[in-house]
């Protein structure tokens, strides 16, 4: 909640302009001073503190009117931004109406500020990402439909298993991008939640008019009314950075199967080419698949600072002593690497050049032996299985030894000519055949896509 940690000549690679924004330090103070004002006209409201009081501190809750570096540096004293803000704004309320100042932050703590700021910031980072998981999966979308029917080769455990398709490995990753699109939507109402507690959470400084200001508060500021105050209940922080988390790790996968599809010896795909993008300082013929390496980047960041907010749930009694501390700059680095993480998968989903002839290529590179199962399954039906395995399996032996395409083995040996005729046997081995419910499945994830964004 101080400046951003990611405010530095990299920020460009691993976050966006607008979420840097978001969690600039004009913008955290901003949200605490959105409070204050809030308040202000809250408690005079439920005639806490006089109407007239309200005009001049709202035109002081501005951040143009407090000194940044000041506040920085007397928050290392202070233990938190909140005092000496109430500090600063407290005297910037006094040079225009000295009365008026008297009621400034009337009522509250330190962390109904911080912490209703950092919702405030919250719901404007959640915005950003709702818009760009909408553009990566439009993209998305677009993949699983052009490439429908474009065979490429399944890999299990990094070797070559089966025929699929990559329309349906796209709608896996697009299955995934709804999920999380699930998983953001739920949690708004009980993250974007008012912080309001007073010094133990009791709000007893507002008499019998706490719950008055509170749900006035609330409305004010347009966040859902909490039954109780949170100030240790942290599980609303956590579960924000938790869902970020699987975010990144989801556009992690996604980078690391596009990078390595992006091999040269596998060559299938290419990030989008541009001036200056993917060169090497040497290597002239170098076209690397940066947008990747930045995703997998902040994949590999995001973890750590996920475990550090569930660590810091453990909190003492009514008010923490490190833990919530702790969360000041770590929420905020999570949302700013999950959205630079996703604007670089919105861009390399977007421009993704995709080569179905090679994809197709490299079905082929075995000689035939990924579709041994499709052979075994026909044979067994008719031998029974444990026989079909074997003579198949020892048919894919002998074509790796012999270099023969798998073909040509089968249709040598009379155990199997005696059940399949070569003309069955083609058939087996045509990958197209052997796709199974892939078109469906792809099918499935387009519709509930466009049902999601309202297009049939």
């Amino acid at each position: 909640m101080t400046f951003s940690p990611l405010a530095s000549l990299t920020g460009s690679m691993f976050s966006t302009a607008a979420m840097r924004q978001v969690f600039s330090a004009q913008a955290c103070v901003q949200g605490m001073l959105d409070f204050e004002a809030a308040l202000a006209r809250a408690e005079a409201r439920a005639g806490i503190i006089p109407a007239e009081a309200v005009e001049p501190i709202r035109q002081a809750c501005s951040g143009d009117h407090l000194d940044l570096q000041a506040l920085s540096e007397a928050a290392a004293g202070a233990g938190n931004l909140a005092i000496p803000l109430v500090k600063q704004l407290t005297a910037a309320v006094a040079r225009q109406d000295k009365e008026a100042s008297k009621y400034v932050h009337w009522g509250a703590t330190s962390q109904d500020a911080i912490d209703t700021g950092m919702v405030l910031q919250l719901r404007r980072a959640l915005d950003l990402i709702d818009a760009d998981l909408d553009a990566l999966g439009d993209a998305l979308a677009d993949l699983v439909e052009r490439h429908a029917d474009t065979v490429m080769i399944g890999r299990t455990w990094m070797q070559h298993a089966l025929p699929v398709t990559f329309g349906l490995k796209a709608a896996g990753w697009l299955d995934a991008v709804l999920r999380h699109q699930e998983r953001l939507q739920a949690l708004r109402p009980r993250v974007l939640a008012l912080q309001f507690g007073g010094a133990a959470g009791t709000l007893a400084s507002l008499g019998d008019k706490g719950m008055e200001v509170a749900q006035a508060l609330a409305a004010e500021l347009q966040l859902e009314l909490p039954d109780t105050p949170w100030h240790t209940g942290r599980d609303r922080m956590a579960e924000v950075a938790s869902a970020l988390g699987m975010l990144t790790g989801t556009l992690g996968k996604v980078a690391r199967d596009l990078s390595l599809q992006m091999q040269t010896e596998a060559a299938e795909l290419s990030e989008p080419a541009g001036e200056g993008r993917g060169g090497s300082s040497t290597m002239p013929h170098k076209r690397n698949p940066v947008g990747c390496a930045a995703v997998l980047a902040c994949a590999v960041r995001v973890p750590a600072l996920v475990s550090t907010m569930l660590t810091g749930m453990v909190q003492e009694h009514e008010r923490a002593l490190g833990g919530w501390q702790a969360e000041w700059d770590t929420l905020p680095e999570i949302a700013q690497l999950a959205a630079g993480a996703l604007q670089q998968m919105r861009q390399v989903v977007a421009g993704l050049n995709v080569d179905s002839e090679r994809m197709r290529a490299n079905v082929d590179a075995t000689h035939g032996l990924i579709m041994a199962e499709a052979v075994m399954l026909a044979l067994g039906a008719k031998l029974g299985r444990m026989q079909a395995h074997h003579l198949v399996e020892d048919a894919c032996r002998r074509a790796v030894a012999s270099g023969q395409h798998l073909r040509e083995v089968l249709t040598q040996d009379a155990a199997i000519t005696a059940e399949l005729n070569p003309e069955h046997i083609d058939k087996l081995l045509d990958p197209a055949n052997y796709l199974g419910q892939s078109r469906v499945f792809g099918e499935r994830v387009l519709q509930t896509w466009r049902r999601r964004r309202g297009r049939r």
